[in-house]
């Protein structure tokens, strides 16, 4: 009994001595169970599904006392589009009774020579890529072969402007394709390369341009380039009505500034360009010749040659505001004239004095 007592006391120290253990493991196995439990966590963590980014909240510029939004979601440096001339001059401000967005509207009738409705038109302004219609007027009257091959090279990339353009350099296309894309869709390495083809180059391009203006009388007219990209390129409401009437006189521009669309093949691939005047497309318009234009010294441009009521017109709008207001502007006149029988309409006129942006020729 005595050897079993024994045996008894010895098995229960041993269970004692092994349950303190358990309870007082070395330090350095207790940082072996917290390391295999920071990877269990990480574990789980990376298989569970990543949590939404949380979008950047606007914080306050001390500087201005502004609401600015981090670049992750807008670029802090995007710059606002400058001004125009119309609105740095205030010509924006002229009411007119049928409340226009264009700084300059000008209806003229061609035959006549009666101005139906004149608004700021002695204005002198930069006319975009109106341009063009000089450009497509000197070409026409060049006599060079429509079916010669130009190729864009670097010298019609623009510089000044940095905009863009489908006519990559390299690419080859007629020079009745050339007119027909500077004329229809505004393609500005288009015309760079007809006025680069013309015989003389470039600069003597540009002197016929302007000899042409002054043929027409347009007094106000100065040229410095083929396409419009220069703010220096000016004109005034009147000037363009007599550029426009020289424009019908040529079938092929009558032709080419009113089609819709125009398919040209690069490399065998075809390539298709629209016409920047949405009003070609529609049935209530007569238009003999259009030309839009825009860089943002000039505003949204827009220039025809229409037929109204049986009147052939030319409808000028200049720095007009928005994407769209030159051709609502171009509707309200339609329907003012319209609704006059345009043969009775009463004149409007409506002047803000201007310095003009350079001087008369």
């Amino acid at each position: 009994m005595k050897q079993l007592n024994a045996l008894v006391m010895s098995v229960g120290l041993m269970l004692s001595l092994v349950a303190q253990a358990s309870f007082a493991l070395p330090a350095s196995h207790a940082d072996v169970v917290k390391v295999s439990a920071k990877k269990k966590k990480a574990a789980a963590n990376k298989a569970a599904p990543a949590a939404k980014p949380q979008k950047a909240k606007p914080v306050i510029d001390r500087l201005s006392s502004r609401s600015v939004v981090p670049a992750v979601v807008r670029r802090a440096d995007a710059a606002p589009a400058p001004a125009s001339l119309g609105q740095l001059t205030g010509l924006h401000k002229t009411n007119d009774p049928l409340s226009l967005k264009s700084a300059v509207a000008h209806v003229e009738d061609l035959d006549t020579k009666e101005v139906l409705f004149s608004k700021n038109s002695s204005a002198v302004l930069p006319i975009a890529s109106i341009t063009k219609l000089m450009t497509a007027l000197v070409i026409t009257e060049a006599g060079q072969d429509m079916n010669e091959m130009l190729t864009i090279t670097d010298e019609d990339v623009d510089t000044e402007k940095h905009s863009t353009s489908r006519l990559r350099v390299g690419y080859t296309l007629s020079r009745r394709d050339a007119l027909h894309l500077a004329l229809m869709s505004s393609e500005n390495r288009a015309a760079n390369a007809l006025g680069r083809h013309y015989n003389g180059g470039v600069q003597t391009f540009v002197s016929a341009m302007n000899s042409k203006a002054s043929a027409l009388g347009m007094r106000d007219s100065r040229f410095v380039e083929p396409t419009g990209l220069s703010s220096s390129n000016v004109s005034s409401a009147p000037d363009l009505s007599r550029l426009l009437k020289a424009a019908y006189d040529k079938p092929l521009i009558r032709e080419l500034s009113t089609s819709p669309d125009h398919v040209v093949a690069f490399k065998g691939k075809p390539m298709q360009f629209r016409n920047t005047n949405a009003l070609v497309k529609s049935n209530d318009w007569d238009i003999g010749v259009s030309k839009t234009g825009f860089i943002s010294e000039a505003g949204r441009c827009l220039v025809m040659n229409v037929k109204i009521e049986g009147r052939r017109l030319a409808i000028v709008l200049l720095d007009s505001m928005g994407k769209a207001s030159r051709l609502g502007d171009a509707n309200r006149i339609k329907r003012w004239l319209e609704s006059n029988h345009a043969s009775v309409v009463s004149p409007v006129k409506i002047e803000t004095p201007l310095p003009t942006h350079g001087a008369r020729a």
